[in-house]
């Protein structure tokens, strides 16, 4: 389930991202995804 997550956010960042500016708001956001979805699964542990 995250590895398809992971891919859509690649795709959108590589797309999206015109300055290392932006990159670096993109990859920001994805791993603040990253830790949201985690912290979702140590809750139903």
């Amino acid at each position: 389930m995250i590895r398809p997550i992971l891919i859509g956010l690649a795709l959108v960042a590589l797309t999206a991202c015109e300055t290392a500016k932006g990159a670096g708001r993109d990859i920001q956001k994805a791993g603040d995804t990253i830790t949201d979805t985690a912290e979702d699964v140590q809750k139903k542990l």
